[in-house]
């Protein structure tokens, strides 16, 4: 299943972002740490090179990633042209009040009151954009939910004498490329509910977690995953959790084991978990370049769910 998800008004919050960035210094780009590249949009590479805009990417949600896939992604951005890639936590105050400070470097022309520094916050829906608005501003201008898409319109504000700050609603695209960073999307819930099939995310994610940490599933579920696939994961999780469908003969409640998997996932209560590594994703790119498929694609244009942008 290729999972598409491009809900109505991204289109006129790309329009206005592109007409916002002719008069912006620096870009700042929240990523999620647990899926850097899975999370970046490939559109907002595409605006800022074509201004020449300077980057500042942040992997936020260091807490719930794998410190040593982070530093391996740190090191693969910041060797890129133009940008400037650092790890942090967007609820920490002292976190977010290194931002201004690593954004002046990118653009040392702007540093008055004549001439502030003109940022936007940019990145897709769900990875802490509104909570960071919110830490550096210190004060609640963004709402912040649990489901993806809370903000649909640009905020700008004033930092200090120095600075601005723009804020803008989370930007998909219209054509997710690999089928990959779209589970992993799904799974990490930078995607609407309403968009996705729960059972195939979980089972997906499942498979990934059998793939690079397999004893984080036995710590937290209390079964041995040998010899089992990813489907076999979220049965076992069923079995453990007494998730079974009433009056159905003891058939074994799939749908509400998946939401446990991921919801535990989410919460970090696997532990540190990122979904790819820099290598991980050069293979992936290179089986999918390899072996193309026309997949069925799972699409949604409609209004999306709640959630911290």
């Amino acid at each position: 299943m290729a999972i598409q998800w491009f809900p109505g008004h991204m289109t006129s919050a790309r329009r206005k972002a592109a007409e916002t960035m002719e008069f912006t210094d620096v870009i700042i780009e929240v990523l999620d740490a647990r899926a850097p590249e899975a999370s970046c949009n490939p559109m907002i590479r595409e605006l800022r090179e074509h201004r020449q805009r300077p980057c500042l990417k942040i992997l936020n949600k260091i807490d719930l990633a794998d410190p040593a896939t982070t530093q391996e992604w740190l090191d693969y951005y910041n060797k890129q042209e133009g940008v400037k890639a650092v790890a942090l936590s967007c609820k920490s105050a002292t976190d977010a009040a290194r931002v201004p400070k690593l954004c002046h470097p990118l653009a040392p022309h702007r540093d008055s009151p004549h001439k502030p520094l003109r940022l936007m916050i940019m990145g897709i829906p769900n990875v802490g954009k509104s909570t960071l608005m919110n830490m550096l501003l210190k004060r609640r201008v963004a709402n912040v939910g649990d489901e993806p898409a809370v903000t649909k319109s640009q905020q700008c504000h004033k930092i200090n004498d120095h600075m601005t700050l723009t804020d803008s609603p989370g930007l998909m695209w219209p054509k997710i490329e690999y089928e990959e960073d779209g589970f992993i999307l799904a799974a990490i819930h930078a995607i609407g509910r309403n968009a996705v099939i729960e059972e195939e995310i979980a089972e997906h994610l499942a498979t990934n977690l059998l793939a690079r940490y397999p004893e984080r599933i036995t710590e937290r579920f209390g079964f041995s995953v040998e010899g089992m696939d990813g489907y076999g994961v979220v049965e076992a999780v069923a079995k453990k959790r007494g998730c079974i469908l009433k009056g159905r003969g003891g058939e074994l409640d799939i749908e509400k084991a998946a939401m446990i998997l991921l919801t535990e996932y989410r919460a970090g209560k696997l532990g540190r978990i990122s979904l790819e590594s820099p290598s991980s994703r050069e293979a992936m790119i290179k089986y999918a370049l390899e072996n193309p498929v026309k997949p069925r694609v799972h699409s949604l244009r409609g209004e999306p769910d709640e959630q911290d942008e």
